[in-house]
């Protein structure tokens, strides 16, 4: 009777564990793949949709540009009271400090300086002429390039007069204000191109103006945030200027803070991405860069006189990963 009953609880625990095998196992196999497969293809078509919608958006801004006026832009940027040299508080001197500071760090180095996105400008490179042999300044639009070749070149009809600056930065590196007139040339020798760029393209320039390993550092002003859509492509921007710049290169990045607008021209309002600190920190970080310093300037209420919303300046100094 006992081996009855043994024979009844081993063929009970046996059927037991078929059932619990059997609820582990898919049944539906098939299904299974399609679920899958189906779900792959939305995330496809999601980030399809994503790229596209990027696309349209860096094409609107494209077509923002095309009224830019370099003129008025400088007007409205570059002259007091955000170029006051006689104040400390002046936007154009904080940032020409953080640039000099940067530069003489001892840390930034080598051969070849990159300016991505110059416009009509080049307080961005006067102490960068100082560490660098050779310095190649770039923008999208040729009536920015056009503008600084006509400064290269010595011509009378630029926009700005760009003598209290060359002063400032002479004053900066601890020499006479009329050695203006030896940085000038010293920088005209110094710049070997004025090329266009496209942020957003992988490869913004064109590979064989640039060594094989890349340039040993970048600068970028006011660039990323004001010809990206969104925060996502201001990011992929980061991404692409980094495949210009050799391993352990710098970059040198001054942008805004809290700003959705400037004005390019007289009745040219162009979007800009809103960014915050932790933003520009977290956009670094995934571009492949490790941050060495961040520094932020907050706009005195007399330094917002209505070309834009701006309510502070980021500069970043960081190192390719």
């Amino acid at each position: 009777m006992a081996s009855v009953l043994e024979g009844r609880e081993r063929k009970h625990k046996q059927s037991y564990q078929d059932t619990i095998a059997q609820k582990k196992a898919p049944r539906h196999p098939c299904r299974y793949d399609y679920i899958r497969g189906l779900l792959m293809h939305l995330e496809a078509e999601r980030r399809t949709m994503e790229d596209k919608a990027t696309e349209n958006g860096v094409a609107a801004m494209a077509a923002c540009y095309q009224r830019f006026d370099p003129s008025a832009y400088l007007q409205y940027n570059y002259t007091p009271p955000r170029a006051d040299f006689d104040r400390k508080d002046s936007i154009v001197p904080w940032k020409l400090a953080c640039l000099h500071r940067a530069f003489t760090e001892g840390d930034v180095s080598g051969k070849l300086l990159v300016d991505i996105g110059s416009g009509p400008t080049l307080y961005q490179v006067l102490s960068g002429c100082e560490v660098f042999n050779e310095v190649v300044l770039t923008d999208f639009l040729e009536v920015n390039r056009k503008e600084l070749r006509r400064w290269l070149q010595g011509e009378e009809a630029c926009s700005l007069d760009w003598t209290p600056y060359l002063q400032h930065v002479c004053k900066l590196e601890g020499r006479r204000p009329s050695a203006w007139t030896e940085k000038a040339a010293k920088l005209r020798r110094a710049i070997t191109d004025i090329l266009p760029v496209d942020v957003h393209r992988p490869q913004p320039l064109d590979p064989r103006v640039l060594p094989p390993a890349g340039a040993d550092c970048l600068v970028s002003c006011f660039c990323l945030e004001s010809v990206s859509p969104d925060l996502a492509a201001f990011t992929k921007a980061l991404g692409h200027i980094q495949n210009l710049l050799r391993p352990g290169g710098h970059l040198l990045l001054i942008g805004a803070l809290g700003e959705s607008f400037y004005f390019g021209g007289p009745g040219v309002k162009i979007p800009v991405v809103p960014l915050d600190e932790a933003e520009v920190c977290a956009s670094l970080k995934e571009s492949g860069y490790t941050l060495i310093r961040l520094e932020v300037y907050t706009l005195p209420q007399d330094m917002r006189v209505g070309v834009d919303d701006v309510t502070g300046v980021f500069f970043a100094k960081a190192r390719k990963d």
